[in-house]
């Protein structure tokens, strides 16, 4: 049975969604069968991997999965990366939460749907929307555990705090084996003297619970979504890449895949851009 893991921070601008697509894309190109599902009505993740030129124009998303008109099976999108699905959202998603207001068990609906297909991925990673709402409640609901990545400054120490009470409330309410997957520390400086605070306060509450593999700030991650790919295929070998590439390892090892090793010959994935 796959593990479900929803990546989320309430907080905008801290490179969650890239997280989900790049951490993702190499879990699946070390030889995982790994599903994403884009639950933020955005759809970033969405436009990042390229599916048609009009997202919009898509048949089953998410929205027709959380409607009931379609099943999570039908909503499945291949991607360029093998091994690497996708459940897009588009901006009608954006409604859905009134939509559902009046559903009996609307926090589960994700959860039911997903039952469906699990059994197919080793992993399945939930981009969450930057806000508390029933998307994400849902997600949580749905999840063996919650990936939380934050920047280094303090607001996103402050966005922590709340997401931790967050994931006890849901804990208690709707899911009680949901468990903090990890803290991943993103846009990383170094050479900040306020990060290096930041990243001291994280370790010192969560301990083990922070990944050692920090994911620096790096122009070419975010250059990569505009091209429809994730930075494996617009750019293997740049910080940003070697960076995701580390994440994964040490992610697969923690959920016991201790002989998890490096992709090699990172250049042979790089995709040529049109």
């Amino acid at each position: 049975m796959g593990k479900i893991v929803s990546i989320s921070n309430q907080k905008g601008g801290v490179g969650k969604t890239t997280t989900c697509i790049n951490l993702s894309a190499f879990i699946a190109a070390m030889g995982k069968k790994v599903l994403i599902v884009d639950i933020d009505p955005q759809g970033n993740t969405t436009s990042s991997f390229c599916l048609v030129k009009d997202k919009n124009s898509l048949n089953n998303t998410i929205y027709e999965v959380m409607m009931g008109d379609a099943t999570a099976a039908e909503a499945i999108q291949s991607t360029s990366v093998p091994n690497l699905d996708i459940i897009p959202s588009t901006v009608e998603f954006a409604g859905a939460d009134v939509e559902l207001m009046g559903e009996t068990n609307r926090e589960k609906i994700l959860r039911k749907a997903l039952s469906q297909v699990r059994d197919k991925y080793d992993f399945i990673f939930i981009d969450c929307p930057p806000s508390l709402n029933v998307f994400s409640v849902n997600a949580m609901t749905a999840s063996d555990s919650v990936l939380i990545p934050i920047m280094g400054d303090f607001f996103s120490l402050e966005g922590l705090s709340q997401l931790v009470n967050t994931i006890k409330l849901v804990r208690k309410r709707l899911n009680d084996n949901l468990s903090i997957e990890g803290i991943v520390l993103t846009i990383y400086d170094g050479r900040s003297n306020l990060t290096a605070q930041v990243t001291a306060d994280v370790e010192k509450w969560f301990g083990k619970s922070v990944y050692k593999t920090r994911i620096p700030r790096n122009v070419r991650l975010s250059e990569a979504p505009s091209h429809g790919l994730p930075i494996l295929q617009y750019d293997p070998t740049s910080k940003g890449s070697v960076a995701y590439m580390n994440l994964a390892l040490e992610f697969l090892k923690r959920n016991g895949f201790k002989n998890a090793q490096p992709l090699k010959n990172l250049s042979s994935y790089k995709v040529k851009i049109k």
